[in-house]
């Protein structure tokens, strides 16, 4: 009978080590090949996104994109949508850390007054049945910031906060048993308000 291999603390290194290699070079593999399929997917959805949320264009928002700074080192995306060569609205896409399991990504369409043309949720981890009926979708919850008339929104809050749930002296009714995340869709909405008064100010 062939004698088994002793057990050594190098054997188990080398053992280890070899396992990592080939998790890490699977890891690498399936990466390689799902990068570019994953990149396509969240542009395409973008793209959605911003036809969703201001009116007809017929420029390329994707390549007029600027960035425009916000709070500490955070930016926000913003797309300038065109028809015949004059802006139409302006889609920026926005975000809130504040969501009842992180960040969340909304698209938020302006049209040249200020007034919230609509809309998209782009990304979020909220749960289902409850914060993920921020989604158009999945309720009429984000229907109220639909031609919301942000700049004569009365402000509650002493901070300059303007878009805010009943509950925080607000106007927007939040989805029943997600406050959360309702509150951070409507930070979402008020950083982007704030980007787009940037705009504005620098025509």
């Amino acid at each position: 009978m062939a004698k088994q291999r002793e057990s050594t603390f190098a054997n188990m290194v080398i053992v280890l080590f070899l396992v990592s290699a080939i998790a890490a070079g699977t890891l690498a593999f399936v990466y390689q090949k799902t990068k570019d399929p994953i990149a396509k997917a969240k542009l395409e959805k973008k793209k959605k996104a911003i036809k969703n949320v201001v009116n007809d264009f017929d420029n390329n928002p994707i390549e007029d994109m600027f960035k425009i700074p916000v709070e500490g080192s955070d930016s926000v995306e913003c797309y300038p949508a065109e028809k015949d060569d004059k802006i139409v609205g302006y889609a920026i896409k926005t975000f809130s850390k504040k969501g009842f399991s992180g960040l969340i990504s909304v698209m938020v369409g302006f049209d040249p007054d200020g007034h919230i043309h609509k809309t998209s949720v782009l990304e979020h981890h909220e749960t289902p049945g409850l914060g993920d009926k921020m989604q158009r979708s999945k309720s009429t919850f984000s229907n109220q910031f639909d031609s919301m008339d942000v700049p004569n929104t009365p402000d509650k809050d002493h901070d300059g906060i303007i878009i805010e749930v009943t509950k925080d002296q607000g106007t927007v009714d939040a989805i029943t048993a997600a406050t959360i995340s309702s509150r951070a869709f409507c930070d979402a909405t008020e950083r982007a308000y704030n980007a787009f008064k940037k705009i504005k100010k620098n025509d």
